[in-house]
């Protein structure tokens, strides 16, 4: 049967500097990771982009926007093993799980973020779609995922382990709105606004940032191990696109966390684009 089986794979707020610090034997064996810059400094609009069939871009000077995206859309024909894919086959749609519904694939998601919930207008063109009952449930994804010979199968993940609070008891953690949900006890929030402290939270300390950020590197590593179990279970000529859908902040330029922000920091994402090895 013509075509792969396609694993997207979306690392939440890893950053590409957290990727390469890690140790990973099991992304290794997909080759070196590249640097790329995402399109969106948070995860609802990046994924809305990546979604719509872009990966994280590299940023080339003295070209035209327009011939970079008709570039990345026609790479699709190698990733998904379907001939004569272009720009021209995405639109007016522009929605990756439906060009390859169109061509044969079963299509799944499996998201880890409330962000992305299926209220949330990223289910066009699934088969199935999936908020994860915990946001570090990579394991759990991967037990799910069946690749039968009778089909071709496109997986879409958004993993949570490399997000805040990266797989730390969030308890002992700050409580950062947007990061533990911008909804999460609003109206409490609303109800106590007079009792609130009229100074400016004190940011926190280097050592914290510090703790953090290392952090995020050893999710990266627990994240690796896990793609190993997945690596064992796909099929030979299985496709990976394997990316961080925006970077994050540690404490530079006084910045923490990723969204309202405006910094290199935040759009410096990994970028892994490979078959599965034999």
């Amino acid at each position: 049967m013509a075509g792969n089986n396609l694993v997207y794979m979306i690392l939440d707020s890893c950053r590409f500097d957290s990727f390469m610090k890690a140790k990973k034997p099991n992304f290794d064996r997909l080759g070196e990771a590249q640097q790329r810059f995402s399109f969106a400094s948070w995860t609802a609009p990046s994924h809305f982009s990546l979604l719509m069939g872009q990966v994280p871009h590299s940023s080339p000077r003295r070209v035209f926007a327009s011939e970079v995206y008709k570039e990345q859309f026609a790479q699709w024909v190698d990733r998904l093993g379907v001939p004569d894919l272009s720009f021209k086959t995405f639109v007016p749609e522009l929605c990756l799980a439906l060009v390859a519904k169109k061509h044969g694939y079963r299509t799944f998601a499996r998201v880890s973020m409330p962000v992305l919930n299926p209220y949330s207008g990223l289910t066009r063109g699934f088969d199935d779609y999936k908020l994860m009952s915990n946001h570090n449930d990579f394991a759990g994804m991967v037990e799910e995922m069946e690749f039968p010979r009778s089909e071709r199968r496109f997986y879409f993940l958004n993993l949570g382990e490399t997000h805040y609070p990266y797989m730390l008891d969030d308890k002992s953690l700050p409580i950062i709105s947007g990061v533990h949900g911008v909804a999460r006890g609003m109206d409490d929030l609303l109800a106590r606004t007079s009792d609130l402290p009229s100074s400016e939270p004190e940011f926190f300390a280097h050592e914290t940032m510090q703790f953090l950020h290392d952090q995020q590197v050893r999710c990266v590593e627990y994240v690796d191990g896990v793609f190993g179990a997945l690596l064992d279970k796909c099929p030979k000529g299985t496709h990976f696109v394997i990316a961080g859908d925006h970077g994050e902040l540690f404490g530079e330029d006084d910045y923490f966390g990723h969204g309202p922000v405006m910094h290199r920091k935040c759009f410096e994402v990994p970028f892994l684009d490979a078959r599965r090895p034999a």
